[in-house]
């Protein structure tokens, strides 16, 4: 009797901390067409389609400017509240965005993993292009807002750190990826999560310097406001644009060691779970 030959072999990754890079550049086809389907499942059937990626930001800040800026009265220095407000929302929406798609990821796509072998961080990246892509529209958005208050004498200049801002995105990327898929791996035998996770972002939100400047922070809680990785981060942003006073290295370094010590625990994690969680679903 003849053996049968297998056309594809699928083996059990050893390394611990394997991203399988190689094996998703090879499926690079199937991760833009779940790019496409992200893209055509969020607004399809509605009116006004993708300009919600700029409309969602726009009424944001209008809502943080009345409501903080106006009624509370939320002192925002010598930067412009809609200017400042826009800013912080800007960059805060790609962190969140793609940390809530990441934690869905197991949950979501359940049916499609038990079907079909793909790697798993197709999902992922897919999602990562997609919250980039939407990054890219908001941020010109934001560039648009900077010209016009730049013309209107406000002292915007771009510096040294504006240079930075592709390896802050990374950072940014790397953040809620982390955080997304350690929360998608736990989801599957600690379902309670998925109800956690949408309360948590906007708690986090509250914790990061998006509707007050960082100055309001009381000194003797600065130390503990520090332990938030996404302080440095929206702060740092803003420091590419404007004067928001010297920058903190002590508060980069422990934002960046605290963003790769969540990556390699993820990924531990991930590998770990991606081999049986097709049983536990």
């Amino acid at each position: 009797m003849q053996q049968q030959e297998w056309t594809i072999e699928i083996p059990v990754r050893r390394r611990v901390f394997s991203l399988g890079l190689r094996e998703l550049w090879r499926y690079r086809d199937l991760i833009m067409l779940l790019v496409r389907r992200d893209f055509v499942a969020v607004y399809k059937q509605t009116i006004l389609g993708p300009f919600w990626f700029l409309l969602q930001p726009l009424m944001t800040t209008l809502i943080f400017t009345i409501v903080f800026g106006n009624i509370i009265g939320i002192s925002t220095g010598s930067v412009p509240k809609v200017l400042f407000y826009l800013s912080g929302v800007t960059i805060w929406n790609f962190f969140a965005s793609s940390l809530t798609k990441n934690s869905e990821m197991f949950i979501a796509n359940a049916g499609i993993f038990k079907k079909v072998y793909f790697p798993r961080l197709a999902v992922s990246a897919a999602a990562l292009i997609v919250h980039s892509a939407t990054f890219l529209l908001q941020f010109i958005l934001f560039a648009l807002f900077c010209c016009y208050f730049w013309l209107e004498g406000m002292p915007i200049r771009l510096t040294a750190a504006t240079l930075l801002l592709p390896l802050l995105l990374m950072q940014v990327a790397a953040l809620s990826f982390s955080v997304g898929i350690l929360v998608s791996s736990l989801t599957i035998k600690y379902r309670d999560l998925t109800f956690l996770t949408g309360f948590a972002v906007q708690l986090w939100m509250y914790a990061t310097p998006i509707i007050y400047p960082v100055s309001l922070v009381p000194e003797n809680w600065q130390w503990l406001y520090a332990i938030n990785p996404m302080v440095f981060i929206v702060e740092f942003f803003r420091h590419a644009f404007w004067d928001t006073g010297p920058v903190d290295f002590t508060r980069m370094a422990f934002s960046l060691l605290e963003t790769i010590i969540l990556f390699f625990v993820a990924i531990k994690v991930f590998t770990r779970v991606e081999r049986t969680f097709v049983d536990m679903v």
